[in-house]
């Protein structure tokens, strides 16, 4: 392969919805590719003859045979053969499979290559206008609601952007429990179909998320990306506010000094202590 020795394993980012969204570096590997091993092979089959690759050998990598394929890719990388990586869409391992490939090759000491390209998560992110210095992406939740609902209440909204994939049978459920967990004016935005004709991009709040979903100006059809975080307590508090835990902050450990500033000004303490970890972090 150009630029490139066989024996590799390429992780090939794929495109989410727009086929103008392949790289030419991602072409050129699955061209050069001794083997593709592909979540379906029906669709990367696709995939390949939309770029005019074909008769290149694809095997079927997913969840319930991604052991036994390692061993074998590790075999084929070890004999010298180039293995190509791709999941139905985006970036392999990003909820799609890949890890258990990608850990045993690099257990048997052979070399991984990443090439990047679409991710439904970061372009979701690019475009929200929500924080990005600080995300933390989950994948898909658990189905069943009271799991789901004990997974959400475990995540940090109040401190970083929350991304979460979900289909759209479940998005009004996720959005519900959302309201419940976080609250109705948890900041949320709904990405539906990304890169595709039918894109959407809706930003809000969580309740006014349901409503939009409930009156069909969110159709509930497509893959969705929901980005979400806590609102802002902290935009309550005054400039003098502010200032008082700062000078607190110089002598007290963030939750003393939150304390203090609650017992001062009558104010909730859990708004001085978020502010507080905030400048915290800021100060880094």
């Amino acid at each position: 392969m150009s630029q490139s020795r066989a024996g590799d394993l390429y992780v090939v980012a794929t495109p989410i919805g727009n086929l103008a969204d392949m790289t030419q570096r991602a072409v050129d590997v699955l061209r050069d590719a001794d083997i593709v091993a592909a979540e379906d092979t029906r669709v990367t089959a696709r995939l390949l003859s939309a770029y005019d690759i074909n008769g290149k050998p694809v095997v079927a990598c997913h969840d319930h045979n991604e052991d036994v394929v390692a061993r074998d890719i590790v075999d084929r990388l070890a004999q010298g053969a180039s293995v190509a990586l791709v999941s139905d869409a985006g970036t392999p391992l990003i909820s799609d499979p890949g890890y258990r490939v990608v850990n045993a090759v690099i257990e048997a000491g052979l070399r991984v290559i990443p090439i990047p390209g679409p991710s439904a998560a970061m372009a979701a992110l690019s475009v929200a206008g929500m924080t990005t210095d600080r995300f933390m992406f989950c994948g898909f939740l658990p189905t069943k609601k009271v799991a789901r609902r004990s997974y959400l209440s475990e995540l940090p909204f109040s401190t970083m952007t929350v991304v979460i994939y979900e289909a759209p049978h479940r998005v009004m459920d996720t959005l519900i429990d959302l309201c419940g967990v976080v609250g109705d004016n948890a900041r949320v935005t709904l990405c539906r179909e990304l890169t595709k004709q039918y894109e959407q991009i809706w930003r809000g709040d969580a309740r006014k998320a349901v409503e939009a979903v409930d009156s069909g100006i969110v159709p509930v059809r497509g893959e969705f990306v929901l980005l979400i975080s806590a609102p802002n307590v902290t935009d309550s508090l005054s400039a003098d506010d502010r200032r008082l835990l700062e000078v607190l902050l110089a002598e007290l450990p963030p939750s003393r000094a939150a304390r203090v500033a609650s017992e001062l000004t009558g104010l909730d303490k859990r708004v001085f202590y978020e502010l507080a970890m905030d400048m915290k972090v800021k100060s880094y």
